[in-house]
Formats: structure tokens, sequence, C-alpha cells
């Protein structure tokens, strides 16, 4: 598989350290991707490598079926910071993972099959996961995947509650689309999508893989929704840069969960790591800073921007910015030209995922480099 590639040559990375990644010949550049937002606290944070290589002296992997310190701590902890009562964690490898173990609890819990999902939506590829995906392009090599889904437009309430019937067993939302072009849900679109599942007894299913841990300004971005769903999956920037998810679920659904498992839930190294993000997250008030960084970074981009682009969008550090031609060519010259390493979303939309530990003097190098490429002056 090729990397990401300018001037002929691929970006070979080899070390990270807060902000910056450095390729194999010493090469310095601001990662404003964090690799798809799965370090939150930057490359290299001393919290987390002290968990691990501690861990890793006592003992790499046990499987589930006997109980971990790590594992346990993870438990506990996640269940204190999830919003509302949402109390029981099932741990995976990856996001796709979450979503799938969440849409299968709602089958369980629920006795249904139909899944309600949204257009421009992504939720994986794994095969259930997938179905519920929007773009042909992920599925179409594929198919058939699993049945009984139906996409509807995202912030539209009257074809959710058309959508959502007594055969439903769950919606599936993520409250800021990710890949589909860092489109935020509307605080009444996840409001009523709560109404809407509850009185047809379906299951309300937040994927924040993405928005989770600490992304759009709080830990969940549910907290800022006043809306406490059913389930709620994590991955990403959960294990700051292991390989780590979770499906997080009300008593309702873990008492009917069915017989799901996977050998690699919750590893005590894996759990260790998770468990010093978290921790790291809530003690140093890290959403905080995103919060306030982020905003930062959006009105800066929108004053230097302005009519140049056709908009800049987003909640936190998840931030959009849709630009009037192809994206690619404009992350080629950040990375080529300016040393900023970004990412697309969709085909015109330049995609700024950074560590949530950012300056807002790192801020200002990103508006100047894209005020640079973006506008006519």
């Amino acid at each position: 598989m090729s990397g990401f590639v300018f001037n002929e040559k691929p970006i070979r990375i080899e070390r990270g350290e807060g902000s910056y990644v450095y390729d194999d010949s010493g090469t310095e550049y601001l990662d404003m991707g964090a690799s798809y937002a799965c370090v939150p606290l930057g490359h290299g944070h001393d919290a987390v490598q002290e968990a691990v290589t501690e861990q890793f002296e006592k003992i790499t992997y046990v499987q589930a079926s006997y109980p971990n310190a790590q594992r346990t701590a993870l438990y506990e902890l996640l269940a204190e910071t999830a919003p509302g009562d949402i109390d029981n964690t099932w741990l995976c490898n990856s996001g796709t993972e979450a979503n799938e173990a969440a849409l299968k609890f709602a089958r369980s819990a629920t006795g249904n099959s139909k899944i309600v999902a949204t257009m421009q939506g992504f939720h994986g590829r794994t095969m259930g996961a997938l179905a519920t995906t929007w773009k042909d392009k992920y599925k179409k090599p594929y198919e058939p995947l699993i049945g009984d889904v139906e996409f509807v437009p995202y912030n539209d309430s009257e074809a959710l509650e058309e959508a959502v019937d007594e055969d439903t067993a769950a919606f599936i939302v993520e409250p800021v689309q990710g890949e589909g072009g860092i489109n935020p849900a509307t605080r009444q679109f996840l409001q009523d999508a709560r109404e809407i599942t509850e009185e047809a007894g379906a299951a309300l299913i937040f994927d924040e893989v993405q928005t989770g841990m600490g992304r759009t300004g709080t830990l969940w971005a549910a907290e800022q929704i006043g809306v406490v769903p059913d389930m709620l999956t994590s991955a990403k920037g959960l294990g700051n840069g292991f390989p780590v998810g979770a499906t997080l679920v009300r008593d309702w659904v873990a008492e009917n969960y069915g017989s799901h498992a996977s050998t690699f839930s919750g590893g005590p190294v894996i759990s260790a790591a998770a468990g010093a993000t978290v921790s790291t997250m809530v003690e140093e008030e890290i959403p905080a800073h995103a919060g306030k960084v982020g905003q930062y970074l959006q009105d800066e981009l929108e004053a230097a921007l302005g009519d140049d682009v056709r908009d800049v969008r987003g909640e936190g550090l998840m931030i959009g910015v849709e630009v009037k031609r192809g994206a690619n060519r404009y992350l080629k010259q950040l990375a080529m030209d300016h040393r900023i390493l970004a990412l697309p979303a969709g085909r015109t939309v330049i995609r700024l995922l950074p560590p949530l530990t950012i300056t807002e003097s790192e801020a200002d190098q990103v508006v100047e480099a894209l005020t640079e490429l973006l506008t006519d002056t």
C-alpha cells in the first residue's frame, strides 16, 4: 500500500513528538491530521508511554475470561465519564468493530432487524458497519451486505420520524459527520432522534469514533447536545495511538446483548494506554483546551479565507474547509511547501484533526499556510 506522496516520493514518518512528526530525513511536519484523530494527546505522550511500559513488563495479554486490573479500571473510568446512565462497556480493537457490536446489540436487545442510518454517514468497513455507511465506493465490491438498512438525510427530523417504525432496531448517527465532509448535526435533530427512537422502542447509537475523546470541546459530543443515547461507540483517540475501541451501552441493552465476544477485548497493555489517555483528558482538561483553540482556529480561518472558500465549519478541533476545487492538490501543497499534514473529507473538504494539545501559535501557522494557498491575494 502506498504512502502519502508528494514530489513523487512518499513521506516516510519515523518518529513523532507532540504536534509534530519527522520523516526519515529528519524533516519536521506539523501534524494537523493526528493520524485520523488517533493521537489526541500528541505523539509520544509521557503518561501513555509510562502506563504502557509499566504494564508491558508485567504481562502483555490475558484473555477477557480472567479479570485484569487495567481492564477493570478502564471499565470503571469509562462508566464514570460517559454521559448519563451509560454504565456498561464492551472493549474491542477498532471503530468499525465497536459499531459492528452496537448494531448486533441493538438487534439482540430489541428483537428487531431494521437499521436506520444517514446519508453521507461513515461507520466502518466490516460487513455490518459498512452496510450503514452511505457511499457506494466503499460498499459495491462487497455486496450483498447485511440487509434491512434505510438511509435518511442528515438533519432531517421528518424523514427520520417516517423511517423509524415498530420494526426498527436502531438509528446510528455521527454527531459530526467526519468522512462525509465535517457536517455537524443540529441540536434539534439529535434531540428529535432521541424522542423518535424512544417512542418506537429502538436504540439510539451515537457513533463517536471520531468526535469522542475531547475532539469537539467536551469529552463526548453528546454532552454538548444534552442527549443520552442508548449506545455510544468510541475508538480512534481512545488509546492515543494504540488500537482500541469501545461500545458503551445502557443497562437495557447490556441485559440483552446476546453472545458477542472478541479474543483481544481489553488486553492489559491496551487498557493501560486507554486508561492513561482518558485520565489525562479529564485531569488536564484537554477537551476545554480543544474547544478554545478550535474556536480560535475556526474564527481565524473564516476571517482570513472569506469568499475564497465555500465554507469553514466544524466543532472544536474537528474542522472542515470546503474549497472550490479538489482538496487533494492543496493537501499536497501544504505538505510540500509548508510542511503541514492534513486530511481530505470527501473530494472538496480539507479536514483538520490535530492533536488536541496544539497551541494558538501552531494554529496560526495553519491559517497562514491556507491563506497563502487559497486566497487570490
